[in-house]
């Protein structure tokens, strides 16, 4: 059985890690074409997304063909079950970095505002929590996993301190309001591929140490009242 079924893992891992290459690859130039004002760059997030839509349904075909050879053993079950969960999580990535280039091509149309630069220390925190999720993937690393998760508050607090400089420059200089929705939308963007930077952290924690993680503290919370 487990010469059936490891060859499949593999194949799985080696997929999953391509499409994070992808996506982190697709969200360092949305956050060029942000920072750059570059219109054309923006427009090759797009195409670019199509290739992470595309291995996001190879995964779906590999996952089910590792379920259909046999059960396969407790630990490689949690790494395929996990692999679609994270396909999902990094296709979703893909998606919020086209955003993000959506975004940047309405900023280039516009006068530039200096709340545009607020947005790099939370692109790089965002950028830099993916990147270790994906690290903790690959080396089967649930310690790495936790300390991307208990990153991720910093990543919510960077954007609401964003959100609320933008609504103070709003109140003082209403004509910047198109780009402040964008700055905005940007923040809204980048918080949401640290959450899903975090579940692919929780996934790996699931697969190593067969724990699910996932909504611990919410449910540790409503446990406490």
């Amino acid at each position: 059985m487990e010469d059936r079924v490891h060859p499949v893992i593999a194949n799985l891992r080696e997929m999953i890690l391509r499409m994070g290459a992808q996506a982190e690859a697709i969200l360092d130039k949305a956050g060029r074409a942000l920072r750059e004002r570059d219109v054309d760059l923006a427009e090759e997030v797009t195409r670019d997304d199509l290739e992470i839509d595309r291995l996001d349904v190879e995964i779906d075909e590999a996952v089910l063909k590792a379920l259909a050879l046999r059960a396969p053993v407790a630990e490689d079950l949690r790494g395929v079950v996990a692999t679609k969960t994270m396909a999902t999580d990094l296709e979703r990535i893909g998606d919020l970095a086209r955003n993000i280039a959506k975004s940047a091509c309405r900023l280039a149309e516009r006068p530039a505002i200096d709340l545009t630069a607020r947005l790099e220390p939370l692109e790089d925190g965002a950028r830099g929590l993916l990147h270790r999720a994906l690290d903790a993937y690959s080396s089967h690393d649930p310690d790495a996993a936790r300390r991307v998760i208990e990153d991720d508050d910093y990543i919510d607090e960077l954007q609401d301190r964003i959100v609320l400089d933008v609504i103070e420059a709003m109140g003082s200089s209403p004509g910047i309001a198109p780009q402040a929705v964008d700055v905005i939308l940007v923040a809204e963007s980048l918080e949401r591929i640290g959450d899903h930077a975090t579940n692919l952290a929780e996934d790996v924690i699931l697969i190593a140490e067969a724990r699910n993680v996932k909504h611990a503290e919410k449910l540790k919370t409503v446990g406490n009242r």
